[in-house]
């Protein structure tokens, strides 16, 4: 993508609104405006996994006050969007839930308007309502009411006194929304009841809305304030006064999804992994994105050999794929030698795994041969005398076990080998997962190769988190890795019973209980 600043054109800001954090609650258009930005100003509600949807850079500019992050005043992210836009960057303004709900969205806008910088507001789910849609109420029953407020429990503290008549809220014949509202929970329970709201109202404080991490607590006006003294709620939060609040017992659909509240922690590649953290994501859970190993195609003289190799496919009998990424990166050098699938004509396919096999179907090829137990030594047996004599070529990974090539030899085949990517070793483990390990804040690991299980103990053993704290758990995709596993030390806790992603998460959720 080109930038406005290299065509010498003016810049633009998009002030978009990043939906209450479930990811999936984002908009199309925000989601088209971060693949198009240079820069994105993301504030400090904004949940980090949108932040993969865009190739621009990403700062930090957070108004509310968070461990390890320091408060960037109003006028600091006025002036660096000004600035950025001036510079001819296409600029994205991320913000939670609403850029206008209580977020200072306007004043931005104004400041841009006064600077002459070209704007667009985009619309985002605002917390109140994603709140009490995934804890089970409804803001305007028929039954329960038939207005709603939303109010900010927090207002511009150089303003002298207040714009808020309690009295005015205590009458409102409707729903009571607060945001904000559970560091003055006290005050604002006392308030109403003492302009006449009873204290019996029902009332909630909902925090950390639409995450795994999501809390919620009911009662009255009377009692919600003690109730909240012992329950160690965490921002951000809201507080909701009204009726409606009683129908949340049989409604409340989120907490009821097969993970909700589990942390699971993805070591695939990072450009790989996003299925699986949506999988982790619709169930409930909270993915924690921690690549241990990075799969980069092979380049310069490595790619040219294998090209060379793909322009002389004759002679080949069978082609056999291990995995995803061997699938695609062979396509891709394959069209890199101007050759494309009618090379593979009268090659007869096999492969290891339902997911190689799904992608060679995106590719309009139907595997002759996948094995029902996803391993090596299965496909040989599958394969069975019929490579006898047969000239075979093995597309794999810089790395992997000798098990294959062993046995189709074994069987009498004749085996090339076709190395179209490189399995490299990440450094160290993400920054922020040491310090969630020993706090007790991630749940599982799931390992999906021996070549993970490995890596991930020797990252561990240098972080010094050895032995693994046992309240994070390790979950295994195969009998192999479980043995990989075991041999550098690590305990498995669940085995998927279908060597997938599908079949790992599915062992998750049998072991914490919410099996399908």
């Amino acid at each position: 993508m080109t930038s406005l600043v290299e065509t010498g054109g003016v810049g633009r800001v998009w002030l978009a609104g990043a939906g209450p954090g479930d990811p999936g609650l984002i908009t199309l258009r925000a989601v088209e405006v971060l693949r198009q930005a240079d820069l994105v100003l993301y504030d400090g509600l904004v949940n980090p996994l949108l932040l993969r949807l865009t190739s621009g850079r990403c700062e930090r500019t957070s108004r509310i006050r968070r461990a390890g992050a320091a408060i960037v005043p109003q006028e600091e992210i006025n002036r660096r969007l000004i600035e950025a836009a001036r510079q001819g960057l296409r600029v994205v303004r991320l913000k939670g839930g609403d850029p206008c709900i209580f977020g200072r969205g306007g004043e931005e806008a104004e400041a841009l308007r006064q600077a002459g910088i070209p704007f667009e507001i985009i619309p985002g789910i605002t917390a109140a309502t994603a709140a009490a849609e995934y804890s089970g109420i409804s803001f305007t029953d028929r039954n329960a009411s038939s207005a709603v407020a939303f109010v900010t429990a927090h207002e511009d503290p150089t303003r002298d006194g207040t714009r808020l008549c309690f009295r005015a809220l205590a009458a409102f014949p409707g729903t009571l929304v607060f945001y904000m509202g559970l560091n003055r929970l006290s005050e604002l329970c006392s308030r109403l009841q003492e302009q006449g709201l009873s204290g019996a109202t029902a009332c909630a404080v909902i925090c950390r809305a639409t995450l795994p991490t999501q809390q919620i607590l009911t009662g009255t006006l009377a009692t919600l304030p003690e109730l909240a003294a012992g329950a160690r709620l965490q921002p951000p939060s809201l507080v909701i006064v009204g009726d409606c609040v009683m129908q949340r017992s049989g409604l409340s659909w989120y907490e009821q999804l097969p993970l909700f509240g589990v942390s699971i922690g993805v070591p695939r590649a990072e450009d790989q992994s996003g299925v699986v953290l949506e999988q982790i994501i619709r169930g409930g859970g909270e993915p924690v994105p921690m690549p241990l190993l990075e799969i980069l195609a092979v380049e310069g003289v490595a790619a040219e050999q294998v090209q060379e190799q793909l322009r002389g496919l004759s002679g080949i009998d069978w082609v056999i794929f291990t995995s995803a990424n061997g699938v695609r990166e062979f396509f891709s050098q394959l069209r890199a030698a101007g050759r494309d699938v009618r090379a593979l004509g009268g090659v007869r396919i096999a492969c290891v795994g339902s997911s190689t096999a799904a992608s060679l179907a995106e590719r309009g090829i139907v595997a002759d041969v996948v094995p029902e137990q996803f391993r090596a030594e299965s496909l040989v047996e599958a394969l069975g005398s019929v490579v006898t004599g047969r000239t075979v070529l093995w597309v794999r990974g810089s790395r992997g076990r000798d098990v294959l090539p062993e046995r189709l030899s074994a069987a009498g085949a004749v085996v090339r080998q076709l190395v179209v990517y490189r399995n490299e070793d990440a450094a160290s483990l993400p920054e922020d997962l040491p310090a969630r390990i020993r706090e007790g804040r991630l749940d599982w690991i799931c390992l999906s190769s021996p070549a993970m299980a490995r890596r991930l103990a020797e990252l561990l053993r240098e972080s010094g988190l050895w032995p693994l704290p046992q309240t994070t758990r390790l979950a295994s995709i195969s009998g192999l890795t479980s043995g990989a596993a075991a041999e550098a030390g690590l305990q498995i806790s669940a085995e998927a019973k279908e060597s997938t992603w599908d079949g790992l998460l599915e062992a998750v959720r049998a072991a914490v209980g919410r099996s399908d």
